[in-house]
């Protein structure tokens, strides 16, 4: 990929105590006195100051980001300490904007602070985030996240994106313009139902995980900024800490249209078939379907149906042809629900994958008539 030009523009000469402060960054190849100036003049929004949003915001002061924006509606809890760590237990109960903002300006004077306690919604995103170079969405629920990406697209801003759930996590930069362009839109078309994906409430959060990638975004942003490397734009950066590996994912356009013969349109139209969680565990045991579960990593602590795969629905719909991802044969597809399955199997039969199912209810409707002794939570 060629690199990105420049977000912003250099700003003043640095004095000798910006020199000294920034040294080391001076140093690094693509970077430099410019670079640096770069930063300096960059305005940044930060959306969410809690897991994420606290190595996003330690980084990019220490970076000598110019002005930082902290949008976030919450206050401290005694339950965010474990992994927010610009909070602390002197904090409880106060806003996490302020907080936050009295750490970036206890780590770096060069770095101005606007906080905005509120929650960000479709009708306040574009308001919010209008007059920044960039925005980091560090998030915790779907419609603000989803709120940020329509605001940045009809805004022609760049965005740094990251979701972290128990082990897992995924990463991507959308940056609008050009007919390759994308947005979390099409990595998740429509934002899941709450009861289909678990918050961090519901399923826990490995702490030190949000350190690393709330830094990977941190990262990110600086590259854009400045104008070198290569960001995660066009890809999805899946990270297992558990197993400490990553591997990406490429990410295109959902509005691509595919030319597909006539039957194959047709067929689009026909609707889905479900087959019963009873079916399925004869299946399963016959084993001449294939059984795909499109749930995120950290959802199959509920369990999963026996000799499934598991891919990520994510993933499934970044698929731009079926040939080595699925094994011959039917495919059942099953998430928690039922939502996600039917958008990955809608895809595979875009696809031209011949026969497709759905299994009626998911994983909790596995639980429900097949095997009670799996966890309900």
């Amino acid at each position: 990929m060629t690199p990105l030009p420049p977000l912003v523009e250099p700003g003043p000469d640095l004095t000798s105590a910006q020199v000294s402060r920034y040294s080391r960054h001076l140093l690094v190849p693509g970077m430099g006195i410019e670079a640096q100036r770069r930063l300096l003049a960059a305005r940044v929004a930060v959306v969410g100051a809690g897991g994420l949003g606290s190595p996003v915001l330690a980084y990019l002061a220490a970076a000598g980001v110019g002005h930082l924006t902290v949008i976030d509606d919450d206050v401290v809890d005694a339950t965010n300490l474990q992994r927010q760590v610009m909070h602390a237990t002197a904090d409880l109960g106060r806003p996490k904007v302020e907080s936050a903002a009295e750490f970036v300006r206890g780590l770096n004077p060069d770095v101005s602070v606007t906080t905005r306690q509120v929650r960000i919604v479709p009708g306040n995103a574009q308001e919010l985030l209008a007059g920044h170079d960039l925005v980091l969405d560090g998030a915790d629920n779907f419609p603000a996240r989803y709120a940020v990406s329509d605001a940045c697209v009809a805004l022609g801003l760049p965005v740094v994106w990251a979701a972290v759930l128990r082990f897992d996590a995924q990463l991507s930069t959308f940056v609008p313009g050009g007919s390759e362009a994308v947005s979390l839109r099409d990595l998740f078309p429509v934002p899941p139902r709450p009861e289909d994906v678990p918050s961090c409430a519901e399923a826990g959060v490995l702490g030190a995980l949000v350190g690393q990638v709330g830094s990977i975004m941190a990262a990110e942003a600086v590259k854009l900024i400045c104008g070198f490397g290569e960001p995660l734009v066009g890809r999805v950066l899946l990270v297992d800490a558990l197993s400490q590996r990553t591997r990406e994912v490429p990410l295109r356009p959902a509005g691509v249209v595919v030319e597909l013969p006539v039957h194959e349109v047709v067929r689009e139209l026909v609707p889905l078939e479900e087959v019963s969680a009873e079916d399925v565990r004869g299946l399963a045991g016959a084993g001449t379907h294939v059984l795909l579960d499109v749930r995120e990593p950290g959802e199959h602590a509920l369990g999963t149906v026996p000799g499934a795969l598991t891919v990520p629905v994510g993933e499934v719909l970044s698929w731009e042809e079926l040939d080595s991802h699925l094994p011959e044969g039917p495919v059942v597809v099953y998430c928690k629900a039922g939502p996600r399955a039917r958008r990955a199997a809608a895809h595979l039969v875009r696809l031209g994958h011949p026969d497709v199912r759905v299994m009626t209810g998911g994983m909790l409707a596995w639980i429900e008539r097949v095997d009670p002794s799996l966890p309900t939570y």
